[in-house]
């Protein structure tokens, strides 16, 4: 049987149709979300299957329409928050850290914020340092928070579903290099664990830890580095809170390596955390000191030839496990 194939961003759709036709306390709300293309073509149709009262396209209020929806979650709905780009999303930061994060702590558990908060990493296209950060690893920093960045089609399904099913915040973050993307996707609902890692490749000499879009550089590194006989195991975070510190650990036990690829910045970032976890914890196990492929220290270039510089890829993932290995 033929198995059917999506883009990363009809999956998105796919699993946010699935939620709104199961449960009437479901709902989105956000900036252009009637627009047939926008937010990678993820929201199409949904306002005329659903209603202009479900899918709401906002005013551009980032803090206003946060709290709304947390207000709407405290009434028992189901809120979808949409941040077409996540640099603006800065602008709701005291409603998430302050308030959905902190309200089932501060009320004893007795009261949850079933609420996804969606933003998107635009990066690339010439649009410079304020359209076009990935912010991520802010999020991690706060206690009642989950954090999720699906790199494959099959994922961004599976963890939107996840997520909405979620009785407590999470922030969904998907990169707009992602949406055509495609992959095998089932049409039944289904969900993937937050919190639980998954190993794409398997291999014995380096262990390659990749997050969002460079997950899915990883796996494209891993088959250039196949070719030369050098054998990289390829971990897709799929979430950074809770972090999957487990399979990290045991796949760096066996390899004796461990290179993080991220794009965003090093400093204080998701591959900061990641290599202070192996190094406390694993550090026995280290046969070389740990690698991190992420941005230079500077805010995003607009001109095209400084992206094609800025924006690391499979060809500095490649470079830098054959450095290590030679070592």
């Amino acid at each position: 049987m033929k198995q059917r194939k999506l883009t990363y961003g009809q999956a998105i759709r796919e699993g946010l149709y699935q939620a709104l036709d199961a449960d009437p306390m479901v709902f989105a709300i956000g900036q252009g979300l009637w627009s047939p293309w926008y937010v990678g073509n993820s929201m199409q149709g949904l306002d005329k299957s659903f209603g202009k009262d479900r899918i709401i396209d906002s005013p551009v209020s980032e803090n206003g329409i946060t709290g709304i929806a947390i207000g709407a979650a405290l009434g028992g709905m189901k809120p979808i928050v949409i941040h077409p780009r996540m640099d603006f999303m800065l602008l709701a930061i005291d409603q998430i850290v302050n308030e959905a994060a902190n309200w089932h702590y501060i009320f004893g558990g007795e009261s949850n914020v079933p609420i996804v908060i969606r933003s998107i990493i635009n990066r690339g296209g010439e649009q410079g340092a304020q359209h076009s950060q990935a912010l991520y690893s802010w999020f991690m920093h706060i206690p009642g928070l989950k954090v999720v960045v699906p790199s494959t089609a099959y994922d961004a399904k599976g963890l939107m579903l996840s997520s909405i099913a979620d009785n407590n915040p999470v922030i969904y973050v998907d990169d707009r290099w992602l949406y055509d993307h495609s992959g095998v996707v089932p049409q039944e609902s289904y969900e993937i664990p937050i919190g639980k890692a998954n190993i794409d490749v398997q291999g014995s000499d380096v262990t390659l830890v990749g997050i969002s879009y460079m997950a899915h550089e990883a796996r494209e590194a891993a088959k250039v580095l196949h070719k030369d006989s050098i054998s990289v195991e390829v971990i897709d975070l799929r979430s950074l809170s809770p972090l999957d510190t487990t399979t990290v650990l045991q796949s760096v036990k066996k390899t004796g390596r461990l290179v993080i690829a991220d794009g965003a910045w090093a400093t204080c970032g998701a591959s900061a955390e990641i290599a202070a976890v192996v190094a406390q914890q694993g550090f026995q196990y280290l046969k070389s000191p740990i690698e991190r492929i992420t941005l230079p220290e500077c805010p995003a270039p607009t001109s095209k030839s400084l992206e094609d510089v800025y924006y690391p890829d499979k060809a500095n993932i490649v470079s830098a496990i054959r450095t290590l290995l030679l070592s």
